[in-house]
């Protein structure tokens, strides 16, 4: 029988092996494992560094036995060997319970991979009960053991990501077990794209990458391999563009003294150079019956807004319709009303006294009674309603426009390019409305161009006068607990001057509070799970912290809670009260990141600060300091100095530029998760590419996938490439090629 990359785990590795394989890290195939590509290498003698682990991270570090002790424990029988390891610079402990023979194993001064969950106790980091291999503890006997001893013979050992049960030198020895048997596969790049770049054939790719003599052979593979990832994706982002340009666009030109032109003489503000200048290329692209696809990103209160207004405005002026998606009901009722100012008498379309020009904003979204959402969708199919602001609810198939011409995206990271396609087809077979995408977290270029490639980007780079700084501090509330009670004081001094303060947590709380685990409360050593390891504790939610403050710290203010599974009319209330000041501290959810506007709020207190990304943490910091009073940030956090999470925070800190962090906050993330959760919210897409580093070859591919798709856009004669895109984009972005 072959074995090919479609062959099953279980025919090579056995059922119980592939069944660990497929439940700790999804892979179920030979193609599978052999695409789980190593995360570094060590060398024999090298010791991995400590520093930067991370807390809940399952990692495998090179390190050296620096102490061995064993003892009682305090509250029941039984013994706690604790190993100290080390780098050479920092240490990590090793925690194993009723184990004792381990202190006669672990000897001070020998080496090896120890592989486990990374926990945290008393300010200290550790691995509860990992797994270890001793590099001249290895024995011809042991099968396992002698694969082992093979592998820390070669000079470069692969260490691959990892899982509880899985630990990196058992996945190695999987991967010399499958190369064994494995019969090649064929090369899915034509072979005149592999001589023109210079790139080697796939098998020797694969069995380099985790079998290297030499660190030559790991860049040659990585090479080879960074090329399939690259060209996959652009070849899906090449049809995207051509599949775009076979409908024509209802060209949208602007209309002197139009409905525009009257909103304009209306503006009582002038506009900023980067809000005209984006403004004339959107203009441009709407006269035109080739679609738009444009990115607008920029800074949290750069006015993107009013850039989108301008273009709903010069389409509707052309008697057209224009559509607005917002990620989250209260952002999109927040929307709505923001326009609805913004116009003014220009928004009382139908109304008696209306302006010429007037037309009108109507809002939907899924929780609308059911006597407005029958108005509301009268309004958006009868072409009553020129714009039309809504959740996801737009895009269901009873949702119809009379003539759909623009659909305007608020927060692209919010939804995938299969929600775009969706409300661009609301337009009707014939005709593809034009599309503006708006969001307020920066992306590096060559992030834009990778992710957003069926999109042509423009950036917002300054802010329109009057806005304030924003000062951002880490609260170590691990090292020094005595900073959080300086921070709610000085809630109370914010609110004493007549200001008022956000406070956000990750999570909701109630109802999910039965899926909780936590560490133990008592202090005690001893393991509060069957499997002896400690669980990071939940993440602070809304309920409890507002309960907590209410009736302690802040118990003298006027506090409220807003997460989104209030109802819709409930959440509207909460935003309402704080935007007039009836409420001075707001403990929420995320649902205040983006377009909230309450220009009085001057302090945001983000509690469990290390669980939100860099981005986010920028988005949510802007909602301060948008009036005349400075903004104050504090990312309450109990990571520990040194780690990465903890270096990200830092970052946040030093700086307010929103680009710098787009870039740090994909060098500290894996790569692939932009791109799965952007196309597709599959796993990482990923896995060698670098968006960042690798800018030169993602504008090779480019090119080459434009020529491919340009010389046979259904790819029927490079199947190689068809299959290359199922197997890397996945099937549920492969479709592409099957549009027309």
């Amino acid at each position: 029988m072959m074995t090919t990359g479609d062959t099953k785990l279980d025919r090579v590795l056995g059922a119980k092996t592939a069944k660990a394989f497929d439940s700790s890290l999804g892979l179920s195939t030979v193609g599978d494992l052999l695409r789980h590509y190593p995360r570094r290498y060590a060398e024999r003698g090298e010791l991995t560094a400590i520093a930067g682990l991370e807390i809940g991270e399952h990692a495998t570090v090179l390190a050296q036995v620096e102490r061995v002790s064993k003892r009682s424990m305090r509250s029941r029988r039984g013994t706690i060997v604790e190993a100290r390891i080390t780098d050479g610079h920092r240490s990590l402990n090793c925690t194993f319970f009723n184990q004792a023979w381990r202190e006669r194993e672990l000897l001070p001064g020998r080496k090896g991979l120890f592989a486990g969950k990374v926990t945290a106790y008393r300010n200290q980091l550790q691995l509860a009960h990992p797994e270890y291999q001793l590099f001249d503890a290895v024995t011809e006997q042991d099968e396992e053991e002698h694969s082992a001893a093979e592998q820390f013979a070669s000079a470069l050992i692969p260490v691959y990501p990892a899982a509880q049960g899985l630990p990196s030198w058992s996945i190695a020895r999987c991967v010399r077990q499958v190369l064994d048997v494995w019969d090649g596969a064929e090369d899915p790049l034509p072979r005149q794209l592999l001589e023109r770049r210079e790139l080697e054939e796939l098998e020797q790719a694969l069995r380099k990458i985790h079998q290297p003599a030499q660190f030559s052979e790991v860049e040659s593979a990585r090479q080879r391999l960074k090329w399939d990832e690259a060209l996959a994706v652009q070849l899906v982002l090449a049809r995207m563009r051509e599949s775009a340009r076979e409908h024509p666009a209802p060209a949208s030109p602007v209309r002197q003294e139009g409905l525009l032109s009257a909103f304009d003489r209306r503006l009582p503000f002038e506009l900023t150079a980067g809000q005209r200048e984006i403004g004339e290329q959107v203009a441009a692209d709407l006269a035109l019956e080739h679609p738009m696809n444009r990115l607008v990103q920029g800074e949290v209160g750069s006015g993107k807004t009013v850039v989108a207004l301008r273009a709903m405005l010069q389409v509707v002026g052309s008697g057209r319709q224009a559509a607005m998606l917002a990620p989250t009901e209260v952002l999109a009722a927040q929307h709505a009303r923001s326009l609805s100012g913004l116009l003014g008498e220009l928004g009382t379309g139908g109304e008696l006294g209306a302006p010429e020009h007037a037309t009108r904003v109507t809002l939907l979204t899924g929780s609308m009674s059911a006597a407005q959402r029958k108005q509301a969708l009268l309004d958006a199919a009868s072409g009553q309603a020129g714009i039309v602001v809504g959740t996801h609810a737009l895009i269901q198939d009873r949702v119809s426009f009379a003539d759909l011409g623009l659909v305007v995206v608020d927060e692209q990271h919010r939804f995938g390019v299969e929600q775009r396609d969706a409300l661009r087809a609301r337009a009707g077979d014939e005709v593809s409305p034009h599309v503006l995408v708006m969001t307020a977290t920066p992306i590096p270029r060559t992030v834009a161009m990778t992710v957003y490639g069926d999109l042509e980007t423009s950036a917002l780079r300054e802010l329109p006068n009057g806005r304030s700084p924003i000062a951002t501090t880490v609260v170590p509330v691990a090292e020094k607990p005595s900073w959080l009670e300086r921070v709610w004081q000085r809630v109370r001094e914010e609110v004493q001057a007549g200001h008022q303060v956000y406070v956000v947590c990750p999570r909701v709380g109630d109802d999910e509070a039965g899926k909780r685990t936590a560490e133990p409360e008592d202090g005690t050593e001893e393991p509060p799970s069957d499997e002896g390891e400690g669980q990071r504790r939940p993440p602070l939610a809304v309920l409890d912290i507002a309960e907590q403050l209410s009736a302690g710290p802040l118990s003298s203010v006027r506090l409220g809670a807003l997460h989104g599974r209030l109802p819709t009319d409930e959440k509207d209330s909460v935003m309402r009260s704080f935007a007039a000041g009836e409420l001075d501290v707001l403990v929420a959810t995320t649902v205040v990141e983006v377009g909230v506007d309450v220009p009085n709020a001057t302090v945001m207190v983000i509690m469990d600060a290390d669980r939100f990304g860099v981005s986010q943490l920028h988005q949510l910091r802007g909602r301060v300091g948008r009036g005349s009073a400075a903004g104050l940030c504090l990312l309450v956090s109990e990571a520990m100095e040194g780690t990465t999470t903890r270096e990200r925070l830092d970052a946040v800190a030093s700086t307010t530029d929103g680009f710098e962090l787009a870039r740090l906050d994909l060098q500290l993330r894996r790569e692939g998760d932009v791109l799965g959760a952007t196309q597709a919210g599959r796993k990482s897409t990923l896995r060698m590419l670098s968006l960042l580093s690798d800018e030169e070859l993602i504008a090779q591919a480019r090119a080459e996938a434009d020529a491919f798709v340009g010389d046979d856009p259904e790819l029927t004669r490079y199947p190689g490439l068809s299959r290359m895109v199922a197997e890397l984009v996945g099937d549920d972005r492969a479709d592409f090629l099957d549009k027309t």
